[in-house]
């Protein structure tokens, strides 16, 4: 059995983590090893829990008005993954071993930087053309246009034809559109209809396609 320092043997829900996290072991949480390594460097960071109680070990959250990130520990190998968000938008995303780091970007996500300035500050996080298209105020025919090229990569099926005879409409162009399933989906928010989430730890040590979190650990 791994101890830590002191001698103490990790139990509990932490466990799995002690080879890779040690010092979040030995805080008790990613919530608290963030903390105080915000409070070392003077950063005036609020590190909260997540509001899922399954996750509040593992996972923690920044939030300062629209603008909130929130960090997790990937399971298999030691990476911290951060995704950060501008109301419901998702527009960054990355993943570091360097807690120190995880921080820093945390605190600097919530000085309400331009994107790209948050990506060239810490180049461990990537950001998307969705994502600068939502800060110019442009999401909406930004999403029209990656909509209409992913159906057009179908032509001979029902969603490319479906996605043109929308696209004509005058009223329905305004709005953002997006697809769910076997859905074409429509908002006037100039996002994709859908429901926030953040990642969950994956095998891989990386975050899945399609991973989220039970409930709503990223939001408020």
């Amino acid at each position: 059995m791994y101890e830590l320092p002191g001698g103490t043997a990790p139990n509990g829900p932490m466990q799995d983590y002690v080879m890779l996290y040690p010092e979040v072991v030995q805080a008790g949480s990613l919530q608290r090893a963030l903390q105080e390594v915000a409070d070392a460097a003077g950063r005036g960071l609020v590190v909260e829990l997540t509001s899922s109680p399954g996750w509040r070990h593992v996972a923690a959250r920044v939030e300062s008005g629209s603008h909130s990130a929130c960090a997790l520990l990937a399971l298999d190998e030691r990476c911290f993954i951060v995704d950060c968000w501008a109301g419901a938008v998702h527009m960054a995303t990355g993943s570091t071993s360097d807690l120190a780091q995880v921080v820093g970007a945390l605190h600097s996500w919530l000085e309400r930087p331009r994107v790209g300035e948050l990506i060239a500050q810490w180049p461990f996080l990537r950001t998307w053309e969705l994502a600068r298209a939502h800060e110019r105020g442009e999401a909406v025919p930004v999403r029209w246009r990656q909509l209409r090229e992913a159906a057009a990569r179908t032509p001979h099926t029902g969603l490319h034809d479906l996605v043109e005879a929308a696209f004509e409409h005058e009223r329905l162009r305004a709005l953002s559109p997006g697809r769910s399933m076997h859905w074409l989906t429509f908002s006037r928010r100039p996002r994709r209809p859908s429901v926030k989430t953040c990642r969950k730890p994956c095998r891989s040590g990386t975050a899945g396609t399609g991973c989220g979190w039970p409930t709503d650990g990223c939001t408020r």
